[in-house]
């Protein structure tokens, strides 16, 4: 006698569909579980087993053996728990037959209590483009799953309360996301409490309008980190899009907090010097997403970027240019998505004050040129802005005077970005670094004058093709902040010189 139950697997950050099937045999008792799994779905025997007597249902004394297909795709995680146990039911007569319209996924804890899962919200978007219609899923799941539209999620918190609602002597509602009241988060960092910096703060604006990676270049104490601390404090908001891509790589990751629907604010990740590059890029035994995917529709910050190791800095270059990231193993090839925006801070040189204006570098030449090296050419190439974060004096640190709050910026950056949404209508482009060789082509007019600049910058500062295109680009995003449409000599100009800090100290 055979049944079947629904559940759903995950593989990067899609979600597949997986048939249990469990089987009842004459023969030694024994319960093999086959369908490639790994050490925490084999163990879901013993979890099952315990569950079931403490729950007070038979547990088959046969030869069983589950299926978990399609057996070509390894399966992981202990979240096939739930499904194997409601075969098991099945197949035994203490359950009536599984409906093809449900899907159950859920880890077991040996009293019969569900407890949560990673990914749910993943499965939950497969669920209703595989056709199913409810979704079976702990209850500490249910608030990330209910924003799937078409699909009616059933928290479940304990075996007797699914069993009861299969059998009819009891109901579990479907849940809505009206009924998760969203936390109260945080209040993001302002950028008035920044003392002076106005070129810094300026360019930053020009940054978040546009998506610009930006390199913040300064003695130590000068600011730089409190600067891109404050950088999500004047990011546009999200869309519903944008959030709902978000929550799913934070929930596939298992860093979701419960009872969050979505996440509706910019995620800012600032990861340790010391990572390395598979925490950086994602990847592992089994592949997990790593900083840079955490980041993604928010900003990346790495703070002393010259003590990172090379190697997971040079990790960096594609996914900056591609806004995803391919992790290839053995058992196949990952894509995850990772468009952030990259802030870097660092100091010129080892003991942090060369080109100081008061205090003295006591740093060699060779030092200090060793200490630049260690960023290199091309990782600087894709930084399209190059900022001087200088000293602040004893005047702007004891001015009164309030400067502009992160909401001001922000109400320009918005604008700035409606402009951007209105031009990329129809397309996957969300701002103006993400545009392709093409369409900067298409959206880039210049006056005469302003090419005229531009070939003379081009030529004297010895820029490279894509320094040119990203010189382009932040041009595009100053004048979309001034309201205009055509690239003028000031535009140009203005992102020359957000660019041409490199040529100061690696020159």
């Amino acid at each position: 006698m055979v049944s079947k139950a629904y559940s759903l697997g995950l593989f990067g950050l899609d979600a597949f569909t997986v048939e249990v099937e469990a089987d009842l045999a004459q023969g030694l008792p024994c319960f093999d579980v086959v369908g490639l799994p790994d050490a925490s779905v084999k163990e879901s025997r013993d979890r099952v087993r315990a569950a079931l007597k403490n729950c007070g249902f038979r547990f088959p004394v046969s030869r069983i053996t589950l299926n978990l297909a399609p057996a070509d795709v390894r399966k992981e995680g202990p979240l096939y728990d739930l499904p194997i146990l409601i075969a098991l039911l099945c197949v035994t007569g203490q359950l009536p037959p599984c409906d093809a319209q449900s899907v159950f996924a859920g880890e077991l804890s040996l009293s019969g209590e569900v407890r949560p899962v990673n990914g749910i919200l993943a499965m939950a978007i497969h669920a209703k483009q595989a056709g199913f219609s409810r979704f079976f899923l702990p209850a500490a799941n249910a608030a990330e799953a209910s924003v799937v539209e078409g699909l009616d999620i059933l928290p479940v918190s304990s075996v007797d309360e699914l069993v009861g609602h299969l059998t009819g002597k009891r109901t579990i509602r479907p849940v809505h996301p009206g009924q998760f009241p969203f936390r109260q988060e945080e209040p993001l960092l302002d950028l008035c409490d920044v003392k002076g910096q106005r070129l810094p703060k300026k360019a930053l604006e020009v940054a978040a309008a546009g998506g610009h990676n930006v390199l913040l270049i300064g003695p130590p104490g000068s600011g730089k980190s409190m600067l891109a601390k404050r950088v999500p404090g004047i990011l546009p908001d999200m869309t519903f899009e944008e959030e709902i891509e978000t929550t799913k790589i934070h929930s596939v990751a298992g860093i979701l907090p419960e009872g969050v629907p979505l996440i509706t604010k910019r995620p800012f990740r600032a990861p340790h010097h010391t990572i390395s590059a598979a925490g950086l890029s994602g990847g592992g035994t089994v592949p997990k997403p790593g900083e840079i995917s955490l980041a993604h529709n928010g900003v990346l910050f790495l703070d002393e970027l010259p003590e990172f190791s090379r190697h997971t800095l040079e990790v960096l270059r594609q996914p900056l240019e591609d806004g995803k990231v391919n992790i290839t193993r053995v058992a196949g090839s990952l894509s995850y998505d990772c468009s952030f925006m990259l802030i870097a801070a660092m100091n010129p040189c080892p003991c942090g004050y060369f080109g100081h204006p008061t205090r003295k570098c006591t740093c060699s030449p060779t030092a200090v040129a060793n200490y630049l090296n260690r960023i290199s050419g091309p990782m600087l190439d894709r930084l399209d802005l190059h900022v001087e974060v200088p000293p602040v004096d004893f005047n702007a640190l004891a001015d009164e005077k309030g400067t502009e709050t992160s909401a001001q910026v922000r109400e320009r950056v918005n604008a700035a970005r409606a402009i951007q949404r209105k031009r990329f209508a129809g397309t996957e482009i969300p701002c103006n670094a993400r545009m392709t060789s093409a369409m900067i082509r298409e959206y880039c007019p210049v006056t005469d004058a302003a090419k005229a600049a531009l070939k003379k910058a081009f030529e004297s500062l010895d820029m490279s093709a894509r320094a040119y295109d990203r010189v382009l680009k932040v041009a595009r995003t100053v004048a979309d902040l001034a309201g205009v449409e055509v690239i003028d000599v000031a535009h140009v100009m203005q992102a020359v010189q957000l660019r041409s800090l490199d040529r100061k100290y690696w020159s």
